[in-house]
């Protein structure tokens, strides 16, 4: 088993999705596969904020293909400078997973990671990790006086430890 490649998101309009991916997440089309995109009927659009190694295929819903959101947990891994920029540059357009304008202070605290859930215009759901759990701890916790959200008691994860 490989590294995980792409995962199939359903838009109503690719070209639109694209737009809003590139403006929110830094995503961009990977120029390799745009003949699926251009060459028929139904052909994602591959588009990726890291290169190419991890991709999401925009599909655009058809009577065949119906606008399903993803919403089964696609989580992306941010390194701590990328992560402290999309929480500084919030509210930004992007919504939480209940519909509500993304906000710093909806950062969770995993213990191991912070991470933000989020979803796009269209109902799918993502989470953005990050696992420089000292460096976030300090920059937005510390300095900018952010109070985390917890889904646990910290005290699971300190017995967990010992």
């Amino acid at each position: 088993m490989g590294r995980l490649d792409h995962v199939h998101i359903r838009v109503p309009d690719r070209d639109e999705a694209a737009r809003w991916y590139a403006e929110h997440l830094g995503f961009e089309a990977v120029a390799a596969y745009d003949f699926w995109a251009k060459g028929f009927d139904g052909g994602p659009l591959q588009i990726s904020a890291d290169g190419g190694q991890t991709m999401l295929a925009l599909f655009e819903a058809s009577e065949g293909h119906p606008m399903v959101p993803q919403k089964t947990g696609v989580a992306f891994s941010l390194d701590a400078e990328s992560f402290l920029a999309f929480a500084r540059s919030l509210p930004n357009g992007i919504n939480d997973t209940a519909g509500k304008p993304l906000q710093i202070a909806d950062i969770v605290d995993f213990d191991m990671c912070w991470a933000y859930n989020l979803a796009d215009p269209w109902g799918n759901q993502y989470e953005l990790n990050c696992y420089e759990y000292e460096r976030i701890r300090e920059a937005l916790v510390g300095d900018d006086g952010v109070e985390p959200v917890r889904y646990w008691p910290r005290a699971l994860y300190e017995e967990y430890r010992r």
